[in-house]
């Protein structure tokens, strides 16, 4: 096996790849579209952070990065490399082999630019991928999840009624938008994002032509899901998919199943619309999303993350 720099002349095998290794996970969680193609290799080629494992001629492996960015995680001031999902895969046969040699030949050249903080989103059924990264020292950090939208079997709530917010009613979401932030600051989140103003979180919103939909007792919100066209994985669009970009719920009411009445509510509306399936993506350091999302989205993403010692810029 040797490793050379990905070049366009690898894109064709890295497509069939990459596709191979999609489906292979298509399989754990049916809720996943069919993909023709993975978009976005021709960015990799010749960047110098990209790397291809041969054998006899033949490519068995690639590993490709974006960057070098700041702020990674936008809550750090490390400078970061990621891989995106269908920007690397490699042969099932020794396919931890693959990616130890490949990571040690692409991280040289991320340190190299001065990322210390390297992220690769990996499917979450890839036992062996994961197996490596975390011999490697990576860890879990975030996961894209999905489902069909159908309803979810939960008892009434009585007391609660459930809206789509008009625009000119978004202000009030406002504030559950920043106690959402200072829950970001808790053990053992501890994730220091900039919160928006009012007036940037409303700019922002209707840049992103997001639904707001809310839960609300005696007329005041408690608890809110924003839906927005757009994930972070190349099948996170189209005219049937939809994104959870945004949610909290008020402590006091959590428990009672008010959560998963909303995402009812949501679900049937996006259903009415033409919509069949639904997205989320979360940090597993925070152990409410994990446990909400979770119960009921099917993860098929995990994206593992390695934070090296920056000293080792100053050698």
């Amino acid at each position: 096996m040797i490793i050379v720099p990905f070049e366009k002349q690898h894109i064709p095998q890295a497509q069939s790849l990459a596709l191979a290794c999609y489906q292979e996970e298509r399989q754990q969680v049916p809720a996943l579209p069919d993909a023709g193609s993975i978009p976005g290799l021709e960015t990799y080629a010749g960047n110098g952070l990209s790397v291809a494992a041969m054998e006899n001629s033949q490519l068995v492996g690639f590993l490709c990065g974006v960057g070098p960015f700041p702020n990674a995680f936008r809550s750090t001031k490390a400078t970061g490399v990621f891989s995106p999902m269908g920007a690397h895969a490699a042969l099932a046969h020794n396919r931890e082999k693959i990616y130890a040699r490949l990571y040690q030949a692409a991280a040289e050249t991320w340190v190299a630019v001065g990322a210390v903080s390297h992220g690769i989103c990996l499917y979450a059924h890839d036992e062996a991928a994961q197996r490596q990264f975390f011999r490697y020292g990576f860890g879990m950090r975030c996961v894209d999840a999905i489902r069909a939208i159908t309803p979810i079997p939960v008892a009434p709530c009585p007391g609660y009624t459930f809206a789509q917010l008009p625009m000119e009613e978004w202000a009030a979401v406002h504030p559950l938008d920043l106690a959402l932030h200072e829950h970001y600051l808790q053990s053992p989140f501890f994730m220091r994002r900039q919160s928006d103003s009012l007036e940037d979180f409303l700019a922002s919103s209707k840049e992103e032509h997001a639904r707001y939909f809310a839960a609300m007792q005696n007329g005041s919100i408690c608890a809110y899901l924003k839906i927005t066209g757009e994930g972070e994985t190349f099948l996170a669009s189209g005219d049937s998919y939809r994104h959870v970009h945004g949610a909290y719920c008020l402590p006091e009411h959590r428990g009672q199943g008010l959560y998963a009445q909303l995402l009812n509510f949501v679900m049937e509306a996006l259903r009415k619309d033409g919509y069949s399936r639904l997205g989320v993506d979360y940090e597993s350091i925070n152990p409410t999303a994990w446990g909400f999302w979770g119960k009921h989205f099917d993860a098929y993403t995990h994206s593992v993350v390695r934070r090296i010692d920056e000293n080792i810029l100053t050698e």
